[in-house]
């Protein structure tokens, strides 16, 4: 096995490269650091599996790379997540776990963070002033100074971010945060409130601390929104509606479902962990990890008794009826055909 991790975390590649040797057998496993010629010579070799997680543009070089010796992939992408907010829920406990699911999880630098909220337009103010009261009690006034906010991973990410949001049709949805610190690779939590869906924001994935909030009519038209953009990695609903509970799960096509509460799937290692369509493919977590990089292989034993004339050549009639009869699997139609009465 060859671990190669992300050049845009090199910390984290660098304690992998120093850790895995010292506890793991070198000579079966290695640790690969560099960027992106080191990969592209790691994908011109042929392996028996290629694990790769991160976002679909590098996931499309992965996937031609491997189909040329067709070697099989698990794909771990992404996508803009969704959190669909019903009415009639407590609020309270809805923003503190989208919250936690969205800024707690890494600001926002996470492939299950919530991208964007759908809600009603009764619904969207009390969900507003619950996010900022909520957010102020977890960050304080200036989140910027909170040492449990992370910073942004780098600063092409951080100009990345900036970007998505100095749009002219974005910056004035804002209704709560959008403060920075570039020298600190720092952003605060930022509200946006019926950005427009051809914004930049509403085109890719986020994976940052920005979080949009559109208003639909009548909750149930949140299902076509969501299934009119590419597949996620998770979809989110909070809501007490039973019927609401099962249509959503029925109708809405993602990786993984949560109903009222966020990123909480990834802890259940019974259930499996991946994406469909852009958001990737294949899956892992428990179990299902020793079977993403397993091959079921048949085995059949069998010995030299009771073989069968009647699976060679020629095939008479009465070979013919009795396989028919045998296909039935009726004991008095095969007992006829025994005896040519059938």
């Amino acid at each position: 096995m060859v671990l190669k991790p992300s050049e845009f975390s090199p910390a984290t590649s660098s304690l992998l490269a120093k850790l895995l040797p010292e506890y793991l057998d070198i000579s079966s496993i290695k640790v690969v650091e560099g960027a992106v010629s080191e990969t592209s010579a790691l994908l011109e070799q042929k392996w028996d599996k290629i694990f790769y997680t991160g976002n679909g543009i590098v996931g499309r070089i992965v996937m031609a790379a491997a189909a040329k010796h067709l070697t099989p992939v698990v794909l771990e992408l992404g996508g803009k997540s969704p959190v669909v907010v019903d009415s009639g829920i407590d609020l309270q406990i809805a923003t503190r776990r989208i919250i936690a699911g969205k800024w707690g999880c890494n600001n926002g630098q996470a492939c299950i963070s919530p991208d964007y909220i759908i809600t009603t337009k009764d619904c969207a103010d009390k969900l507003v002033d619950s996010l900022k009261k909520e957010l102020e009690t977890f960050y304080g006034k200036n989140p910027l100074e909170s040492k449990d906010l992370s910073r942004i991973v780098n600063s092409k990410h951080f100009s990345r971010l900036t970007k998505l949001l100095d749009e002219d049709k974005v910056s004035r949805k804002i209704v709560y945060g959008g403060e920075r610190d570039e020298a600190n690779l720092k952003i605060s939590p930022t509200i946006l409130v019926d950005v427009p869906c051809d914004s930049l924001i509403m085109k890719e994935e986020i994976f940052g601390p920005l979080l949009p909030i559109l208003i639909v009519s009548k909750i149930e038209d949140s299902f076509d929104m969501i299934n009119s953009g590419t597949k996620p990695l998770a979809a989110y609903l909070f809501t007490n509606n039973k019927k609401l509970k099962e249509q959503f799960v029925v109708s809405v096509s993602a990786g993984g479902v949560v109903i009222n509460d966020i990123a909480m799937h990834l802890a259940i290692h019974t259930l499996p962990f991946g994406g469909v369509g852009e958001s990737g493919t294949g899956s892992y977590h428990g179990k299902f990890s020793f079977d993403a990089f397993s091959h079921k292989k048949a085995v059949l034993y069998r010995s030299f008794m009771g073989d069968a004339a009647l699976r060679y050549p020629p095939y008479t009639r009465g070979k013919l009826r009795l396989m028919k009869a045998f296909m039935t699997s009726n004991f008095w139609t095969i007992l006829r055909a025994l005896f040519g009465r059938s």
